[in-house]
């Protein structure tokens, strides 16, 4: 009887190992790497073209302040904060705080690993002090280095560098076509750094100001929103390579904010004007 059970056993064992090596193993088909895909895209969605152009950009990007004061008083103290609001914190800080004022904001964009700062003439123009921020929190004195009026633009150069600097990754517009996607950065009214997407809506476009005094030509024209304190920003593609300076905004009511026509100067003018070879 137990050797009748053995038998058993063993025919039962014998059909397993049978079947084990009968049946051969499936192959992983392109429906199966599709799913897989899929359902690891569910649990971690990637991050947008947009986003990754944002993240490659944003470490050379920086604010730019521009100062006044009155005739007859010094310079701003060294330790002077970004944000106005801190400007309250104690007696000493209210009355630098009533000796300044902030005549412009705007943004740049480092282009050099020396520290060259590209922004827009009109961003700094008639201040008597400058301050930048980079995107570590880093603040420091600037100093104009270089000026193109024609094509509204100026270099600056801080005092004080981050030790992580990176300059950003230039790009001819030679394959510039309309339609293509393009980001814009920069500190519109102050908040930023602040991204906005949208697409080449022209090429070779003039821009006259409202006063009659500006007049800019072979500039890129562009949707993505642009506002005041975007001026001197970087407009890059979707892999974060800048194409030209934010400069400029059209709005046919004379208002200063943005109405769906920005232009930008191309960067090929941009570091050439300034004696920077872009490429």
């Amino acid at each position: 009887m137990l050797f009748a059970a053995a038998m058993v056993l063993a025919g039962a064992a014998g059909v397993v190992l049978d079947r084990h090596f009968a049946e051969p193993a499936r192959l992983v088909t392109q429906d199966d790497i599709d799913r897989a895909v899929r359902a690891s895209l569910e649990n971690k969605p990637l991050p947008s073209k947009a986003a990754k152009a944002f993240e490659a950009i944003h470490p050379s990007v920086v604010r730019v302040d521009g100062f006044d004061h009155p005739e007859g008083v010094g310079s701003l103290p060294d330790n002077a904060d970004s944000d106005e609001n801190k400007d309250t914190k104690n007696d000493k800080n209210n009355k630098d705080n009533a000796t300044r004022k902030r005549q412009s904001v705007g943004t740049g964009v480092v282009i050099t690993e020396r520290g060259s700062i590209l922004t827009n003439l009109h961003v700094v123009v008639g201040t008597s002090r400058i301050r930048v921020v980079f995107a570590d929190g880093t603040e420091s004195e600037a100093v104009v280095t270089g000026a193109d009026p024609d094509n509204d633009l100026a270099v600056l150069q801080a005092k004080k560098l981050p030790d992580d600097l990176q300059p950003a990754t230039l790009i001819t517009t030679g394959d510039l076509r309309p339609g293509d996607e393009v980001l814009a950065v920069g500190f519109p009214f102050g908040f930023g750094p602040s991204a906005s997407t949208g697409v080449v809506s022209g090429l070779k476009r003039e821009f006259v100001s409202a006063d009659g005094k500006r007049a800019l030509t072979n500039l890129i024209q562009f949707d993505a929103a642009a506002n005041p304190g975007n001026s001197g920003g970087p407009l890059v593609n979707m892999e974060g390579e800048v194409l030209g300076i934010v400069t400029a905004i059209l709005n046919p009511m004379h208002q200063g904010f943005f109405v769906g026509l920005a232009f930008a100067v191309p960067i090929e003018n941009a570091a050439s004007a300034v004696g920077v070879p872009p490429f």
